[in-house]
């Protein structure tokens, strides 16, 4: 039987300009089956929380023009498990709604936090990995979060520095020590020697009470915020006061505003076969490929003197390319992208200059 008092809290409100043109304003990729599955990203990592903790102890936070889309994909939840944020503030004020929501129903709580639309191949790992979290959180008040062995020397990671600790739950619990967002590649050389650092998931587990207590002390005026709902919570008054908060709401990450500032933060080492699916070349390296290092979804990709290209059609047109290397290449209904992979991080400016001369019409 599963655990009532553990809930999970999805973060869904993103934009991921940097998968455009698959992934556009109206329609952001955690609503996207990039890999070919059948099942979106979102659905994928609903799906994943089912094993873990009941159904009705899943909420959804996204932005408010996305709540019909969570429904059509996620058909099983209530309107109540899907909290509509009025405009995009980042991810603390998102973590504060979702424990004022909470605590109305168990000041007792448990909370996974996890955003929509990472990949995790290996899921019973994962399983282990979040029961390992859960027991550390439940045993000491802290703040914990899951941390990736690096691979490679990736600069579009954050990375946690972390130190032995005695007392934890389990060996692979460890205090961190710092946090640093996207380093440039000769630091993140030296972090991966180093044998010290893991890559930062994004995923974090907490008691509701020490998630609220470092909001208090590290965000107190977000916290004070929130705590005027009090009694508004899971009635019809909701949606009004959350309009008005996040209107007077600070745009601050939970990372920032939180855990890089708190002294009880613990992270669990972890090999999940995860990845935050931030960039084509991200999606690249899990994605199924031929002799020639080339990884393709769409039926009817035709290939001829290419070499570790990704292609990604999202229809049935015949794509058929010729001495291609190390591209991104993607079709969609109204726009081409042709890339460099090298050049990826460009795509988020390719869609600024798209939204100076076009508007809204092709983002």
């Amino acid at each position: 039987m599963k655990d009532k008092s553990i809930y999970c809290v999805i973060m869904a409100g993103g934009i991921g300009s940097r998968f455009w043109p698959m992934s556009r304003t109206d329609h952001p990729k955690q609503f996207l089956d990039f890999l070919g599955l059948g099942r979106t990203l979102l659905q994928q990592t609903y799906d994943r929380f089912l094993s873990i903790c009941p159904p009705e102890n899943i909420l959804v936070v996204t932005n408010a023009q996305y709540a019909d889309l969570v429904r059509e994909q996620l058909p099983d939840i209530g309107d109540h498990q899907v909290l509509k944020e009025p405009s995009r503030r980042n991810t603390a004020p998102c973590v504060a709604y979702a424990n004022a929501v909470i605590a109305a129903r168990d000041p007792a709580a448990r909370i996974i936090v996890a955003p929509s639309d990472h990949l995790v191949l290996k899921e019973e790992e994962f399983r282990t990995t979040i029961r390992i979290a859960l027991d550390q959180a439940e045993k000491e008040d802290c703040l914990v979060t899951l941390g990736i062995m690096p691979s490679r020397p990736d600069t579009g990671y954050g990375y946690i520095q972390f130190v032995a600790s005695e007392g934890s739950a389990h060996p692979r619990v460890k205090r961190v020590k710092t946090f640093t967002e996207k380093p440039d590649h000769d630091t993140a050389v030296r972090f991966i020697e180093s044998g010290d650092f893991l890559w930062n998931s994004g995923i974090f587990i907490w008691g509701l009470k020490s998630i609220r207590k470092a909001f208090g002390e590290h965000l107190p005026q977000m916290a004070d915020l929130f705590a005027r709902g009090d009694g508004a919570y899971g009635t019809d008054k909701e949606a009004a006061f959350i309009e008005k908060v996040y209107g007077e709401c600070e745009s601050v990450s939970i990372d920032y505003g939180i855990l890089e500032k708190a002294r009880n933060v613990f992270v669990v080492s972890s090999d999940l076969g995860w990845s935050d699916l931030g960039t084509w070349g991200s999606l690249y390296t899990h994605l199924k490929k031929d002799a020639h290092e080339n990884a393709t979804v769409g039926g009817l990709v035709r290939l001829y003197d290419c070499e570790r290209n990704v292609v990604h059609v999202h229809d049935d047109r015949l794509v058929v390319l010729q001495g291609l290397e190390d591209h991104i290449v993607v079709s969609t209904a109204d726009a081409l992208l042709v890339c460099r992979k090298q050049d990826e991080q460009k795509i988020r400016q390719f869609v600024n200059d798209l939204t100076a001369e076009f508007g809204d019409k092709y983002v």
